[in-house]
C-alpha cells in the first residue's frame, strides 16, 4: 500500500517501489480493496524480493514493518533510512471486520507519513524503496 500511497501522492515528485524480505505469491485483496476505497490507484504486480534491489542506488530507504527492518540489507551510497512500526494488517486475526479495519488503519497511518514526508522541503528524491 505505500508504494501506491507514495507514488499518487508524491505526482510525479517521487518514484517510489515496493519489497519483501518475505514476499508472499500475491498482494493482498484487502490491501487492494482499501486502496480502492481511498481512489488511489494501483498497478496490479506481483510482490517481490528485496534481494537484488540491494544493488540499485535509492534516494531513501523506508521500512514499514520491524520484521523487514531487521532483514534489510544495506544499500550502495548509504541512503537515509526511516523505519515506520506499522502493525502488519495481514497478519490480523478474527473476522472480515476486524480485517478489514486493520487495513484500513495501516492505510491511515500510512498515509500520514506519507504526507509528512512529502510536506518535508528538501525532499527531492529520485526514487525510494518501501519495505
Amino acid at each position: 500500500m505505500a508504494e501506491a500511497i507514495l507514488n499518487t501522492k508524491g505526482q510525479g515528485r517521487i518514484a517510489a517501489a515496493s519489497a519483501g524480505s518475505h514476499p508472499v505469491g500475491q498482494v493482498h485483496p484487502l490491501a487492494i480493496a482499501t486502496l480502492r476505497d481511498f481512489n488511489i490507484p494501483w498497478s496490479g504486480h506481483e510482490p517481490r524480493s528485496v534481494t537484488g534491489l540491494e544493488r540499485e542506488l535509492w534516494d531513501y530507504v523506508i521500512t514499514v514493518c520491524d520484521r523487514a527492518r531487521d532483514a534489510c540489507p544495506v544499500f550502495p551510497g548509504k541512503p537515509p533510512f526511516a523505519h515506520w512500526s506499522i502493525p502488519d494488517p495481514a497478519a490480523v486475526q478474527g473476522d472480515e471486520a476486524a480485517k478489514r479495519a486493520a487495513f484500513r488503519s495501516a492505510f491511515l497511518d500510512l498515509s500520514h507519513r506519507i504526507d509528512l514526508l512529502l510536506a518535508l522541503p528538501a525532499l527531492a528524491p529520485r526514487s525510494a524503496i518501501v519495505k
